[in-house]
């Protein structure tokens, strides 16, 4: 009798103890989890209309529109964003641009990584853009490539430690905002095709480079900005018939925009919603 009370007692425990474990485990697979967004201005959503208190940031931005559409699959997302205005490669692993808690953007980024590590669903990353100050000409072209070529394998190389093997993390290619120059007659339009195939797309082909070596995909701005087309002529408002990739650098951004709101590099909220697409493609939401 005593054997068989011991028995019962012992399968009782188990049948107790199943449940709990399912339920953990369902907790687990419903818990929340985030998406952590890095880089410059384009990632704090940065416009000429946004709040000059907060570095005229806005909550229009890619990152709040790739949040939106992410989260009709994943509904408890909840969205980190540590872009900083004006941001370089240098400054996102030194630091000097924006205040962090534990120090740069970088160390923010790993330490919040290492925090919440099976709870990032994924991280996007934009940077670089601000290695390259030039506006007229492309003298700063050589140096920017040797910061982006030194910092930008050591900031992937520390987000992938931090978050582990699995989870996204993506980058993104440039636009080429001087295509505005096209509108200003014909050598404007030699400096938009220059800008366009002697510094965009191979510093395009650069980053996607280094985010391939780190085992990031690159979300294909270029691409959805028809950056290098200018063969298709379209019509845009107030300007006639312009190349396809003008008329989307235009409309997408601010930098054809008159005073005071332009001329103004960063996108709209029509194309902050373009480059959102372009990472939605690669993450496959």
């Amino acid at each position: 009798m005593r054997l068989r009370s011991i028995l019962g007692v012992a399968l009782l425990v188990v049948a107790l103890a199943a449940p709990a474990a399912a339920t953990s485990e369902a907790s687990d697979g419903h818990a929340r989890q985030y998406y952590l967004s890095l880089g410059d201005s384009l990632a704090a959503g940065v416009q000429p209309i946004g709040d000059p208190d907060r570095a005229f940031r806005t909550n229009d931005g890619y990152a709040d529109q790739l949040f939106a559409i992410a989260r009709q699959d994943v509904p408890k997302l909840s969205l980190v964003k540590l872009g900083c205005p004006g941001e370089t490669t240098t400054s996102m692993v030194s630091g000097g641009i924006c205040s962090y808690r534990h120090g740069s953007q970088l160390d923010e980024a790993v330490h919040f990584l290492e925090a919440h590590r099976s709870f990032v669903a994924f991280v996007t990353i934009d940077i670089g853009a601000n290695d390259f100050p030039c506006q007229r000409e492309l003298s700063c072209v050589p140096g920017g490539v040797a910061s982006v070529r030194a910092n930008l394998p050591v900031i992937m190389a520390a987000l992938r430690e931090a978050a582990g093997p699995d989870v996204p993390i993506v980058g993104m290619s440039l636009y080429n905002p001087f295509l505005g120059y096209w509108l200003a007659g014909p050598d404007g339009q030699q400096f938009a095709q220059a800008t366009t195939f002697d510094a965009v797309v191979p510093l395009n082909n650069l980053f996607e480079g280094l985010f391939a070596a780190a085992g990031a995909p690159t979300a294909d701005v270029e691409g959805a900005f028809s950056t290098t087309d200018f063969t298709t002529m379209v019509p845009l408002p107030g300007a006639g018939e312009v190349p396809l990739n003008v008329a989307r650098i235009c409309m997408w951004t601010w930098i054809c925009a008159p005073a005071p709101y332009g001329p103004d590099n960063h996108a709209n909220v029509a194309g902050y919603g373009v480059i959102a697409r372009a990472f939605a493609d690669e993450l496959g939401y």
